[in-house]
C-alpha cells in the first residue's frame, strides 16, 4: 500500500509557503513558487518514499529546487507601489523587517538556509538533517551559532566573531 504524501494538504501548503516566503519574501512570487512546488509534487507523488522522510521534508526539498530555479530566472526588480497600505504601524513594521533582512545578510548562505528551514518551514533538526544529509546534532550546532550571530547583530548592530562568545539562542524553539 502506497502512502499518499499529499493526503493532508492544508498544513503542508502553509509550511511550504512559510518556507518559500522566508527565502524569497511573501507575495505573488512566493505563491508562484509554492504552486510550482505542489505541481511538481503531484507529478512525482509516486516517487515519494516515506523511509526517506516525512511529506513536509519531501516537499521542502522540491521547494528548494523551485527557489533555485526562481532565482536563476529572476527578472530585473522594479519598484512597485502597493495598492493598499498594510495594517498596523507601517513604519515600525518596515523598519523591523529591514533590520532583520540586513541582519540576515551577515549570515552566509548555508546559515540563512538553515534558519529558513527551521523557522520558515518549521522543520525539526532531524528533518533538516535528513533533507541536507547532515546529522541532527550538526544542524543544531550550526543553527545555534547562526542564531547567536543573528542575535548579536540585532541587539548590538555588530556581528559576533567566529569563535567569540555570541549570545545563545535555543534552536529547538
Amino acid at each position: 500500500m502506497r502512502v499518499d504524501p499529499l493526503a493532508d494538504l492544508q498544513p503542508l501548503i502553509r509550511r511550504v509557503y512559510a518556507y518559500v516566503a522566508y527565502r524569497i519574501g511573501d507575495g505573488p512570487d512566493a505563491e508562484d513558487v509554492t504552486s510550482e512546488t505542489f505541481e511538481r509534487a503531484l507529478r512525482y507523488r509516486e516517487s515519494y518514499d516515506p523511509r526517506r522522510g516525512d511529506p513536509a521534508s519531501w516537499l521542502i526539498g522540491i521547494a528548494r529546487r523551485c527557489i533555485a530555479r526562481h532565482f536563476a530566472e529572476r527578472p530585473e526588480v522594479t519598484a512597485e507601489v502597493p495598492e493598499h497600505a498594510a495594517p498596523g504601524d507601517l513604519t515600525e513594521d518596515t523598519e523591523r523587517r529591514l533590520d532583520l533582512a540586513q541582519a540576515l545578510m551577515v549570515l552566509d548562505e548555508r546559515e540563512r538556509e538553515l534558519v529558513a528551514l527551521r523557522f520558515g518551514a518549521d522543520l525539526t533538526a532531524r528533518q533538516i538533517g535528513e533533507l541536507l544529509g547532515l546529522r541532527p546534532n550538526t544542524v543544531e550546532v550550526a543553527l545555534h551559532r547562526a542564531l547567536g550571530r543573528l542575535r548579536a547583530v540585532v541587539e548590538n548592530g555588530q556581528p559576533a566573531r567566529a569563535g567569540g562568545s555570541a549570545p545563545s539562542l535555543d534552536a529547538s524553539t
